[in-house]
């Protein structure tokens, strides 16, 4: 699978295009940007997966050796993925923070979250084309609470 990856924000284009009153399940907060692993897909989009500090459910990778994963379930949240086609929905200017445990344990599992990222969007897009329908309580065990659906005309759904 051939993919690069990055740590970066999203821009306030992204916010103005997606609002929060018409996206209820995207992560950002007014005055808090939230931190994305990106990861570039050979599909032609980017997916950025947001780091929380607190994951409540199964849709994740879980942090294991950082400071913050002591006290928290934190980790990189696949529910809560954001698909973007346009790179003006990047912060290019801004850094994005995280903790340095957080972004080496990401580092290290790399191969392994984009493995799990791309079989949580293809399940996804099986599940919506009827290729690979999931029975309902499994579909909404993984995407009751997902913002994929957000991002049909990207996925071409």
């Amino acid at each position: 699978m051939k993919y690069t990856a990055s740590v970066h924000l999203l821009s306030e284009k992204f916010i103005k295009h997606y609002p929060l009153s018409n996206y209820p399940e995207l992560m950002y907060k007014a005055g808090r940007q939230y931190a994305c692993l990106l990861i570039e897909t050979h599909e032609g989009y980017t997916i950025c997966i947001p780091f929380r500090s607190s994951i409540k459910h199964k849709n994740a990778f879980i942090f294991k050796g950082t400071i913050r994963s002591r006290q928290s379930r934190s980790g990189l949240d696949y529910s809560k993925m954001v698909i973007i086609n346009d790179s003006s929905y990047l912060d290019l200017k801004q850094t994005a923070i995280i903790d340095q445990d957080e972004y080496n344990e990401m580092r290290k599992n790399l191969s392994k979250i984009v493995e799990q990222v791309h079989k949580y969007v293809q399940k996804y897009i099986n599940h919506i084309k009827g290729t690979e329908p999931l029975h309902p309580k499994e579909y909404l065990r993984q995407y009751e609470y997902s913002t994929l659906p957000y991002f049909h005309d990207i996925l071409n759904l």
